[in-house]
């Protein structure tokens, strides 16, 4: 199994905090099947995570894995939230790809999505690039207006969801959310976004039985074949979006 979105580069970013902790996220993500994971530190206000430190870190953190013999190899990404410079910062070589593919994760501010966010997207697309929105489920706009994301996946744009929300981690609602996503065709891809092995773990075994029980076989078979695919740079699988109706409100008198 592979993992595409992981905080598992040790003391660089909100993730494992040292070399031990990355080893026992590694260990913990064995158990569960993983042996690929993608290291996908933040790059936002808080932390500056550029392309040349990550690939250096992947290669010191993969150099540890082998030592400790932990079947499990790191490849390189980054969680850049949105900003107008991201394209600038593409051409200055900061900007880290997923394994070095065509797919780049983008990452929303949690409570909105910001006007300029389609025409970046768009001209991400135009760069060649194929944006990831990642953890959509748990934006507060796009919850109550899933036809931003709806238009956003129309026009290309991917997602990710999150293992811990499907299993009911981050709350019922972004729960329910996320399982409208999956039922929409409105997400491309399950990962971890494993912070640590505490309250931020896997779970990604947990959230694939749950879709197998939920959809069927063909629905993890397809997740797992995209996180296949975005890794080797192909073109992963996309089903046809279709909207998510809001329950109406009525009002009681």
């Amino acid at each position: 199994m592979i993992d595409i979105h992981c905080h598992i580069l040790p003391g660089i970013d909100d993730g494992a905090k040292t070399v031990e902790d990355s080893l026992t996220m590694a260990g913990e993500a064995a158990k569960e099947g993983i042996h690929k994971i993608i290291a996908t530190p933040h790059l936002n206000n808080q932390y500056d995570n550029r392309k040349e430190s990550i690939l250096a870190k992947v290669a010191e953190l993969n150099q540890a894995l082998k030592e400790s013999n932990i079947d499990v190899t790191i490849l390189p990404g980054q969680e850049p939230r949105i900003y107008g410079e991201i394209l600038s910062d593409i051409e200055k070589g900061d900007i880290q790809t997923l394994n070095n593919s065509q797919y780049l994760f983008i990452e929303f501010p949690s409570n909105h999505v910001p006007r300029y966010t389609e025409k970046l997207l768009f001209d991400l697309q135009v760069k060649g690039l194929t944006p990831i929105i990642v953890h959509p489920e748990r934006n507060s706009e796009l919850i109550e207006r899933p036809e931003v994301l709806y238009r956003l996946v129309e026009k290309g744009a991917l997602t990710q969801v999150t293992a811990s929300s499907l299993c009911g981690y981050f709350g019922k609602k972004i729960k329910a959310f996320s399982i409208q996503l999956v039922e929409a065709n409105l997400t491309h891809f399950i990962a971890s976004d494993a912070h640590n092995i505490i309250n931020r773990s896997f779970k990604m075994e947990e959230a694939l039985n749950l879709i197998d029980s939920k959809f069927g076989n063909d629905y993890v078979y397809l997740f797992q074949e995209n996180a296949e695919l975005l890794i080797a740079g192909r073109n992963v699988i996309k089903e046809m979006p279709v909207q998510i109706k809001k329950k109406k409100k009525f009002l009681l008198f």
